[in-house]
């Protein structure tokens, strides 16, 4: 999950590798480093605990200047946060290195180059790598000669860039499981982790694919792929712009974030449907004949988008009458699944390169699923490239980490999926019609709902002196309800635990108290007099609510029991809608703990390893 920047250019590359590292650092923010190949040849790196500001920080008192470098924020996976385990790593004030991934066989590489003489200076699974490198490096043998050797041995992921003081002018990049780009410039090159980082410098990219490795100079680029035979890889042009990480006033990106999920819905929706029917090829030009053969269903996904799956699964049974199981992705991937032939597998992630999704999606590729289907955000992501369908979300990057539209459009990417699949299993026109106008009119009710944003601010306050709390919810919104409970750990720290409403008997009752406060989801829908009755028994119990209700839903505030009614008329959009209080509860709550909203401790954006 860490992130990484690299540079070959005819001018001082530090400031664009410290620029990528604010851009990435999303992806991890334990400690920092930065290393370039001086004008004399000379190796000079910093490297700090903490985030990327203290780095360059300590660059201005005093800069490193060079012509070809890398960068790294990190994630710490192996060894804790700390200088000593801070990349680049060194070796022989010769070689510097950085790495994204994890090598799973570290430790006996380790073992054999202490026995060779090496005095190892950190616990992480990376300066290995590095040494490796050094010890293959002779006068017959150069840098990208070394790599391909050293890269037979790692086993496990690996994003890697290197640079060489005998070789000046040269970057040596490989990938394997984890993401890879390459910025291609004006007489210079960059490699980062995604295309985000290098937007400041340029908007022609190329995606290094599972294997290659690139050789890297100012005014040269050979890519080799994983048989070692030179190929040309395709330039993309991004229409994203360096200035969207502008918080444009808001306080954090999160809190941004929340506030233009109507414009991400409205961007999700855009194109796709015509005359209130559902552009079906937009899935992809050979998705409707792959629909018309679709008898079951299977989702696979991680922690948020996880969730999105679960209520579309909600949706696919009941509007499209078809079968349909959602797993998480790091399960999936480790137990033998019985296999339907006329079963779609769909994997569901922002980033696209979530390491157990993505491992998911290649296992299903060699199982007999009738084809695969990639929910995602994030174009020429992983995911996308290697699914058979894709169904881009049109988000927009989303920094905070703690994902929020990323959901919301998710949800609203799957609602056109239901009913896309729901017209080749006999949906009337007449109800399809009716199903769109709901989705179209989801923007402005997301809005509405946001105008509670000062209420939920003033609930937030009952929350912050607690250590846990609980999530109720039934049918379609369980999930929603541990979606709320997920954006409450996530960055306010207290624990939170999500139940169907149904189950308090069955344990969690045991737990309430007036230092536990109970957060309910309570649509108006069938089972809303059976959640009626299961919040009286946390009421009899001295529990603390704290309900999200429709205005209709007759559920009023009384003591012990806070009523929030959201203006929200039950519909297939409710899950969608009762979120957005959720995610208000969990932000409020983190600001009044002081807690680092956009940048949570222990978490990173995008999980590229397993």
């Amino acid at each position: 999950m860490c992130g990484i920047v690299g540079a070959v250019a005819k001018r001082d590359v530090s400031p664009l590798l410290l620029e990528g590292l604010k851009r990435l650092e999303y992806r991890g923010y334990d400690s920092a480093g930065l290393a370039v190949i001086s004008n004399d040849q000379k190796l000079q790196r910093i490297r700090i605990k903490g985030k990327v500001n203290q780095l360059e920080a300590q660059y201005k008192l005093a800069p490193l200047r060079g012509f070809t470098g890398i960068s790294h924020t990190r994630w710490a996976t192996h060894g804790k946060p700390s200088i000593n385990n801070a990349h680049p790593h060194i070796c022989k004030e010769q070689l510097a290195l950085v790495h994204n991934g994890i090598i799973e066989n570290h430790n006996k590489l380790r073992e054999q180059q202490i026995t060779s003489g090496f005095k190892l200076k950190s616990d992480t699974d990376t300066e290995v790598i590095v040494n490796a490198l050094f010890e293959l490096l002779d006068s017959k043998t150069d840098l990208l000669a070394a790599m391909f050797k050293v890269i037979k041995k790692l086993e496990g992921a690996y994003a890697l860039g290197v640079i060489n003081t005998a070789e000046p002018n040269r970057l040596i990049a490989a990938r394997k499981g984890s993401p890879l780009v390459i910025g291609v410039g004006i007489d210079e090159y960059f490699v980062a982790s995604d295309v985000f980082a290098l937007l400041p410098a340029t908007q022609k990219f190329i995606y290094l694919e599972e294997g290659d490795v690139a050789d890297i100079s100012a005014d040269k680029l050979t890519i080799y792929d994983k048989n070692r035979k030179v190929v040309e890889r395709e330039i993309h042009i991004s229409d994203s712009t360096a200035d969207v990480s502008d918080k444009e006033g808001y306080r954090h990106y999160m809190l941004k974030e929340i506030f233009f999920q109507a414009d991400a819905i409205s961007q999700t929706l855009e194109g796709r449907i015509n005359n209130n029917k559902v552009i079906g090829k937009e899935f992809g030009e050979s998705a409707e004949a792959i629909f018309s053969k679709t008898k079951s269903i299977k989702i696979v996904a991680c922690g948020t988008s996880y969730h999105a799956g679960l209520i579309a699964a909600y949706w696919m049974e009941k509007i499209a009458n078809i079968h349909c199981q959602v797993e998480i992705a790091s399960e999936f991937r480790y137990r033998r699944s019985v296999i339907r032939d006329d079963t779609l597998f769909v994997s569901i992630s922002q980033s696209g390169e979530t390491a157990d999704t993505l491992a998911a999606l290649r296992s299903a590729k060699d199982a007999d699923y009738l084809s695969t289907l990639a929910i995602c955000n994030v174009d020429e992501s992983s995911l996308t490239r290697e699914s058979d369908l894709v169904f881009l979300t049109h988000a927009g990057i989303e920094i905070g980490v703690a994902s929020t539209k990323a959901f919301t459009t998710q949800l609203a990417a799957l609602f056109l999926f239901v009913i896309t699949i729901a017209k080749h299993n006999g949906l009337a026109n007449k109800d399809e019609e009716k199903l769109v106008k709901q989705l179209k009119s989801l923007p402005s009710r997301v809005n509405q709902v946001l105008e509670h944003k000062d209420t939920i601010e003033l609930i937030a306050k009952d929350f912050a002196d607690k250590h846990h709390a609980l999530f109720l919810g039934r049918g379609s919104f369980l999930p929603v309800a541990m979606e709320g409970a997920l954006k409450l750990k996530e960055i306010s720290y207290i624990h939170a635990e999500a139940y169907a409403a149904g189950e308090l008997k069955h344990g969690p009752l045991a737990l309430v108290d007036e230092d536990m406060p109970v957060v309910a989801v309570a649509p108006n829908n069938k089972l809303l007099e059976k959640l009626k009755s299961n919040l009286e028994e946390v009421k009899a119990r001295g529990g603390k609510l704290y309900i999200f209700a429709d205005e209709i839903s007759e559920v009023e505030s009384s003591n012990g029991m806070f009523v929030l009614n959201i203006n929200n008329v039950y519909d297939y959009m409710a899950p969608i809608l009762h979120t957005i209080p959720l995610q208000l509860l969990a932000y409020y709550v983190a600001v009044i703990k002081g807690a680092d909203i956009d940048q949570p401790r222990n978490l990173a954006k995008s999980v590229t390893v397993e």
